[in-house]
């Protein structure tokens, strides 16, 4: 175990940018097509052929992605939708958005899954929808979420945005799924600078998503100004600007073909983390969910044992950037924000199992191009700070 701090900062996350990923975007910016066109539509069918035959939606963020699919459901005001409070803000910002009231169930302590039977006692006669969130690359358990939704005839989306090539009991993660919105932000397993990807089993909504992305009209624009083309359009419903690039789509393209491969990678990374975290009970990695999957290993998240330090969480991550070590927040409960807080009353003891977590999780660095020596020094940083710290 190294004594001293490593030499050079390590980010907490880097995405793997190659030759051929810039290569295509030099290609798009010489032929002139650098909006909506070819290389989207490109992207979208391999994600459709991936996914087994899936409509799919190419989206400027899976912000983006999540906004169109509560759109479709026409929310009107007093619509509540259910989802867990231990996500980024924007999971719950579009039920807002849309005009609907948000819902809370809590998560399990050890996984962070939202827990179905949470769900279920949320439910009432204004519910519209359910969100689960595929935390962290693991998947949460869609079979249980999936009938107690079908039981109240509720929408199913899934905040996929963790969970680009997750395995639920055998299937893809979006294979098959009512709705499932995937991200492709820069710390993200894919990246297409910004982006998402959403996937749907019905054509006539996805079509809808197609045009909402674009103004709601019913024409893109390198179908109305290529070759062959006619510039009309017709606005059939106010829509909004959520369409991806070409650039974007460019880069995305061959970051999908390396997914296995990083995902591959992602998994040995996270392997070493897990025996090497064995020597240090005060850093608590999450547990595996008990259901049969794969794990995308989109973060590695773990709790310290605050009670086993003298110092905050907040203050052992700053010790740790100090020894040169980057460190994530996935994520602070939403539900203690502020617009949430004031809106609704949420309170200290409303979701016990996800505040738990909010006062003790990070993420440590976890990204294809890291090599097994960098996961020493992160382990050694945190052995070091936590015999300096230890009560």
């Amino acid at each position: 175990m190294k004594d001293k701090k490593r030499a050079e900062f390590l980010p907490f996350s880097r995405p793997s940018i190659r030759r051929q990923e810039i290569d295509e975007v030099v290609a798009s910016l010489e032929n002139g097509w650098i909006t909506t066109g070819p290389k989207v539509q490109r992207l979208e069918d391999m994600f459709s052929e991936w996914s087994g035959g899936q409509e799919a939606v190419a989206v400027n963020s899976a912000t983006a992605g999540l906004h169109l699919a509560l759109a479709t459901l026409d929310i009107k005001p007093g619509d509540e939708v259910i989802t867990t409070p231990l996500t980024w803000p924007s999971t719950v910002n579009n039920i807002e958005i849309c005009g609907g009231r948000t819902v809370f169930a809590d998560v399990d302590r050890h996984t962070f899954q939202i827990r179905p039977e949470e769900i279920a006692k949320k439910i009432t006669s204004r519910t519209r929808a359910v969100i689960p969130v595929h935390f962290a690359g693991a998947p949460c358990d869609l079979d249980a979420i999936g009938e107690i939704c079908d039981r109240h005839a509720l929408s199913l989306i899934e905040d996929a945005a963790h969970a680009v090539g997750t395995r639920y009991k055998g299937k893809l993660v979006g294979e098959g799924s009512w709705i499932a919105v995937f991200s492709f932000h820069p710390i993200k397993n894919i990246t297409t600078g910004e982006g998402g990807m959403i996937l749907c089993n019905d054509p006539e909504r996805a079509a809808r998503m197609r045009r909402l992305r674009f103004h709601g009209i019913s024409r893109d624009a390198w179908k109305r100004y290529s070759r062959g083309g006619v510039p009309q359009y017709e606005v059939d419903e106010p829509g909004f600007k959520y369409n991806m690039l070409d650039i974007q789509a460019a880069i995305g393209i061959h970051q999908f073909k390396s997914l296995d491969e990083f995902n591959s990678r992602r998994a040995e990374l996270a392997a070493l983390y897990n025996s090497l975290l064995e020597g240090l009970p005060e850093i608590m990695p999450l547990r595996k969910v008990s259901w049969p999957h794969l794990h995308a290993w989109h973060l590695y998240v773990v709790r310290l044992d605050i009670n086993a330090v003298r110092v905050s969480r907040d203050r052992f991550i700053a010790e740790l950037q100090e020894e040169n070590i980057g460190t994530g927040l996935h994520f602070p409960a939403v539900h203690l924000q502020k617009y949430y807080r004031e809106k609704y009353g949420f309170r200290k003891g409303d979701f016990p199992d996800a505040e738990w977590n909010s006062d003790r999780l990070f993420s440590l660095p976890l990204y294809p191009l890291m090599q097994e020596s960098d996961v020493h020094d992160v382990v050694a940083a945190l052995a070091r700070l936590l015999k300096r710290f230890k009560r």
